[in-house]
């Protein structure tokens, strides 16, 4: 059964890996933007003033997005699962890079006494909001994968259950079938099909009916041991 847990993790891992690759690529971008600022205001004259000018205009266009960021969070508009996280933090982050540049562009070390508190709860609310999006990125993939799923049902295979007892399950599209005695003491006595394994994990399966919807469709946990028989088909 493990090839069912291996199919869905290489259908999400592209998508897991997500968050990471953007973070990294912003990684790298700021690293580059701050040798070449670093360079640029270690030559002095214009620019030096050139960063501080950058920076001034960086710190400038923060403020509009913690702003929105904060109006997001008090649901003011809608801005999605990700949106309030990454105004804030992202606002944030500009604004302390902004302000490091700044210092650093007139020769002073950064920080300058009295700003450490300051940035220190900065840099605390830029790690919650990352774990903020990151959660609210979760919350949407799963909707997402949900959704998908749901459209594409056909491609999970398709699953006959037998049970020593009847599951009474009275689900639309789900056929219950009362097997006959063919031997004396026959365990298995019920047989249910019209359903498709959605996962397989932990011993158990993940059992739903063939016309099942992500936002209404029912769904039956079944261990995979000695009280049940099954039997698998192509979707």
């Amino acid at each position: 059964m493990g090839f069912v847990t291996q199919d869905l993790l290489l259908r999400s891992s592209p998508a897991l890996y997500a968050p990471a690759g953007v973070a990294l690529v912003g990684a790298l971008v700021g690293a580059l933007v701050y040798h070449l600022a670093t360079r640029a205001a270690g030559g002095g004259g214009g620019g030096a003033r050139t960063v501080r000018w950058a920076c001034l205009a960086v710190t400038v266009a923060a403020v509009p997005l913690l702003v929105l960021g904060f109006l997001a969070g008090f649901e003011a508009f809608d801005a999605g699962p990700m949106g309030t996280p990454l105004l804030i933090g992202g606002a944030l982050l500009l604004g302390v890079l902004a302000r490091m540049m700044y210092v650093r562009s007139t020769g002073a070390p950064y920080p300058l006494t009295g700003e450490r508190a300051a940035l220190g709860i900065s840099v605390t609310i830029i790690v919650l909001c990352s774990f903020w999006a990151v959660g609210g990125y979760a919350q949407y993939k799963g909707t997402a994968d949900a959704e998908q799923l749901a459209h594409h049902l056909y491609r999970r295979p398709a699953v006959v259950l037998d049970t020593p007892e009847r599951l009474h399950l009275g689900w639309p599209g789900v056929r219950e079938t009362v097997l006959p005695d063919v031997e004396q003491g026959a365990r298995f006595r019920y047989r249910y099909e019209g359903l498709r394994l959605l996962a397989y994990a932990g011993g158990r399966m993940f059992l739903v009916p063939h016309d099942w919807t992500w936002e209404t469709g029912n769904g039956l946990i079944v261990p995979f041991d000695d009280n049940v028989r099954v039997a698998f088909h192509p979707g």
